[in-house]
């Protein structure tokens, strides 16, 4: 049942992928962190939070067509492959699950912590998607996202989890590492799909899904190994990494708050 709940909250559409279908068990037994009484309570009608993310939705629908819209368009794929290659410029390294394998094993096993805890939540609060208050384009189908709650957002604890484990098994690229990952989550704003109140919930519970999983044996074996790889795995070259450059002048677009 673990399984058939996280690949629910990671698909989000009916017809769901090979990649979702094939999980494996995670590392947490069910119900080990209480993600809905970590984050604050979803922004209610009237708060000055709920008057922000009404701010920022709207300011971000002038970002429509631009660079920064087209790579949110790009991040909405959550399969493990994608979220490697995504990684790989602040990693400086080519991660695939040709050439990290055991990045990938790992990773899916933490998806199905991560992404479990967070439905939790969501359908603790069934917030509404800001689509779904106001008015205004959004970078993939509606349809892919209606069935699914906006707070806190599952990209957004998907993309932190990546950042927080990579950075912990190459310190020397946390910075670049981690700032990928606020941006995986700020591309769900620029989407339009996740309010921004969302994706700085997202952020809380991938750091309460990580320490959780810190007190699992198999985790930190898994991780230990995990280095081992992530050490020895093929540097980008030049080519490579002039693209790199072209992502991270992006990645520094700013997101508009009025």
């Amino acid at each position: 049942m673990l399984i058939g709940v996280a690949a629910v909250a990671v698909a989000q559409v009916p017809d769901r992928p090979l990649w979702v279908r094939d999980l494996p068990p995670g590392y947490l037994a069910p119900g080990s962190v209480d993600a809905s009484a970590i984050v604050l309570p979803a922004p209610a009608k009237g708060d000055d939070r709920y008057a922000a993310d009404r701010r920022v939705f709207r300011a971000t629908r002038r970002m429509r067509d631009g660079e920064r819209w087209k790579l949110a368009t790009q991040d909405v794929e959550m399969a493990p492959s994608a979220l490697m290659a995504k990684f790989s410029c602040a990693a400086g390294r080519r991660l695939s699950p040709a050439t990290t394998p055991k990045l990938d094993r790992l990773m899916r096993r933490v998806l199905v912590d991560s992404q479990t805890i967070n439905e939790t939540a969501k359908r603790h609060f069934r917030r509404l998607r800001p689509f779904q208050i106001d008015k205004g384009a959004i970078c993939q189908p509606a349809s892919q996202l209606t069935s699914s709650f906006d707070y806190p957002s599952g990209h957004t604890v998907w993309g932190w989890s990546w950042a927080y484990i990579l950075a912990e098994s190459l310190p020397e690229r946390a910075t670049p590492i981690l700032a990928r990952g606020r941006a995986y989550g700020e591309s769900r704003v620029v989407c339009g799909a996740h309010n921004l109140s969302a994706t700085q919930a997202g952020g809380q519970v991938a750091a309460a899904a990580i320490a959780a999983l810190h007190g699992s044996p198999a985790f930190r074996a898994d991780m230990d190994g995990v280095r081992e790889e992530l050490a020895a795995a093929p540097m980008l070259d030049e080519g490579e990494r002039r693209s790199c450059d072209v992502e991270e002048r992006i990645l520094r677009v700013a997101l508009p708050l009025r």
